[in-house]
């Protein structure tokens, strides 16, 4: 059975090196990126990737349909520049392609994710299991501007569950987190816009407070200590503002 790994990236130099390391065992590597002005296309490059570059922005979910249009495997893992497959990863999954039956077309996965150093275990963060291994053709990506995830072709079908986690270091600084915060905050309001949703401060301030007490109390967010109180505060303010986003841009339709 071949394998396809699939990204996207944009300005990732200092991730994708690292993250194509760590998928060698693949049989080719698809990387479509969306005009990086860093070294990211010459690493992939070198690493062996077949690189295209795209000159627009459709939204995450369809660029990850440009990148699953590319691969020829018979199945197709995507990954995130940011995450790692690790050894005991990749040898679940080549066991998973061998072996698996033909009513097998989805696999998720555990992933961990890494804030400022230390791995968040609850906080809504952990488990957190993402479809990301399937046959080419039984599945493709939806056509979300942000929050994009797998669907299959044929409606719902039955998942096989992995048992080693792929490690998310998403957000080393938390600058990183801000940064994303505002890119995916202002697509997922305009993604909301275009369905007609509208929103009221009074909301976006109840929303912001529900995903605190969610966070930290619920989901037991104060077990990681101090950075889970920092990070289910920053989730706090994040709800805040990207519902404040859908109110300014239907307020500035108007």
């Amino acid at each position: 059975m071949k394998l396809s790994v699939i990204l996207i990236t944009k300005n990732e130099a200092l991730n994708i090196d690292a993250c194509l390391a760590s998928v060698s065992f693949a049989n080719e590597w698809i990387v479509v990126d969306s005009g990086s002005t860093d070294s990211t296309v010459a690493i992939a490059q070198h690493q062996g990737a077949k690189v295209t570059t795209t000159s627009d922005w459709p939204g995450f979910g369809r660029q990850k349909n440009r990148a699953l249009d590319l691969a020829t495997g018979d199945w197709v893992l995507s990954i995130d520049a940011d995450e790692r497959v690790t050894p005991e990863l990749a040898t679940e999954i080549q066991q998973v392609m061998a072996t698996a039956s033909a009513a097998t077309d989805l696999v998720d996965m555990p992933r961990r994710t890494s804030f400022c150093g230390q791995w968040i275990e609850h906080c809504g963060w952990s488990p957190d299991r993402v479809v990301r291994l399937f046959r080419r053709g039984s599945a493709r990506f939806n056509e979300n501007l942000v929050h994009e995830s797998v669907q299959a072709v044929h409606g719902n079908v039955p998942i096989l569950s992995l048992k080693n986690p792929l490690l998310h270091y998403s957000y080393p600084t938390p600058n990183h987190y801000w940064d994303k915060l505002k890119i995916y905050s202002e697509a997922w309001a305009l993604q909301k816009q275009s369905e007609g949703k509208t929103v009221s401060i009074g909301r976006a301030m109840a929303a912001s407070c529900v995903a605190f007490i969610r966070g930290y109390i619920i989901r037991f967010g104060f077990l990681d200590g101090a950075l889970g109180f920092v990070v289910c505060q920053m989730q706090a303010q994040a709800t805040f503002y990207k519902y404040f986003q859908l109110y300014f841009l239907n307020q500035s339709k108007k």
